[in-house]
């Protein structure tokens, strides 16, 4: 897991009846997860499955590379769910060219995709429209979610799922 935001977290717990060896790599991680906090190019070294939570900040900017993707074992997956620049796509690219990586893609960059784009076409590549999370009743849940924090803030209660101001520049 690169990446203990929100939905990273969330992501883990939902791994958890799996019994999966799960990592997480995190420079701003500060409390204990329950799985093991490793560097990011351990990360890409030890995980058959890389999955990117992190948010798009000038320091994020193709924190998966070239060199990183190299890192991954023959056969492993990426999943990108969080944003399209998190990823050097040409480099991306060209690892699955190769067959030797799978992916699982729902943003890229940019953002559509054009039309002539290798992606469309390789077969070790899942691609979605930008829709993780937009399938089934997650956006009903999401609605409601929304409605029940506009309730609470009119009654002057504190938010179920409130963001402090001091989260916003790290948060995926």
């Amino acid at each position: 897991m690169i990446g203990a935001s929100k939905i990273g977290r969330r992501v883990i717990e939902l791994l958890r009846p799996f019994e999966l060896d799960v990592l997480v790599a995190d420079p701003y991680l500060t409390d204990d997860l329950g799985v093991p906090h490793v560097g990011l190019d351990e990360l890409f070294e030890r995980c058959d499955v890389v999955s990117v939570h992190a948010p798009e900040l000038p320091e994020t900017h193709h924190l998966v590379s070239s060199a990183r993707l190299a890192r991954m074992r023959d056969g492993a997956t990426l999943i990108n769910t969080a944003r399209g620049s998190l990823v050097d796509q040409d480099a991306l690219v060209a690892e699955l060219a190769s067959g030797r990586l799978y992916a699982v893609i729902d943003v890229t960059e940019p953002d559509p995709l054009p039309a002539d784009s290798p992606l469309y076409d390789l077969p070790n590549v899942l691609l979605t429209p930008h829709i993780a999370g937009s399938l089934g009743g997650e956006l009903a849940r999401i609605a409601d979610l929304a409605v029940d924090e506009l309730d609470r803030y009119a009654r002057g209660l504190p938010f179920a799922h409130g963001v402090a101001a001091e989260e916003l520049a790290t948060l995926a």
